[in-house]
């Protein structure tokens, strides 16, 4: 009698059905494979470059900075106010009663505690997106002695806080700590 597989099988053909499963297997797990590599690399190419990693956190030494007197520095594109406020700034920003304020805010929420002499703001108006002057001792400061903004007259008092002008809010604030007394990390 006559083997019954081989009745069935044809020339090219294997004769065994699980050898057309196994290479069906292999097929189909090399796609999986691939479509991995490439989804992993597709979703990888997403990420941040090392590039933008580096400016996501800026560290700032302030041992430089003389009293009265403010740096800028960039931080996520951003220009970052940070001044070294006089003791006599620091008394006329807790003074300032909140119905003085377009933006009500106390000093005291603006500045981290045990740093009051030290204000970080990022500097862009809340107005029109400018930047204002009054880091550079030749720069005008206002009535208040903090920042101004030519392009429309607003005015910032030594905390940030709107004074003047159509400025809606204060200088927002940085997320940013203290690493020692003098040297701070932004971001």
């Amino acid at each position: 009698m006559a083997d019954p597989s081989a009745a069935h099988a044809q020339p090219g053909h294997p004769a065994d059905p699980s050898k057309r499963d196994f290479l069906q297997l292999v097929a189909g797990a090399g796609a999986v494979i691939g479509a991995g590599a490439i989804a992993w690399s597709l979703v990888d190419s997403m990420n941040p470059s090392k590039d933008v990693l580096a400016l996501s956190s800026v560290e700032v030494d302030l041992a430089p900075i003389p009293e009265g007197q403010g740096i800028t520095v960039v931080w996520q594109g951003k220009p970052i106010f940070v001044r070294h406020r006089t003791t006599a700034e620091v008394k006329e920003a807790e003074d300032t009663p909140l119905s003085a304020l377009i933006d009500p805010q106390t000093d005291q929420a603006r500045v981290k505690a045990g740093h009051a002499i030290w204000i970080v703001v990022i500097g862009i108006c809340t107005h029109l997106g400018c930047v204002p002057l009054g880091n550079k001792p030749s720069d005008p400061r206002g009535e208040y002695g903090g920042w101004f903004c030519p392009c429309h007259g607003s005015q910032y008092d030594v905390s940030g806080r709107v004074r003047h002008g159509p400025a809606p809010l204060n200088l927002a604030l940085p997320p940013y700590a203290f690493e020692s007394d003098s040297k701070i990390k932004i971001g």
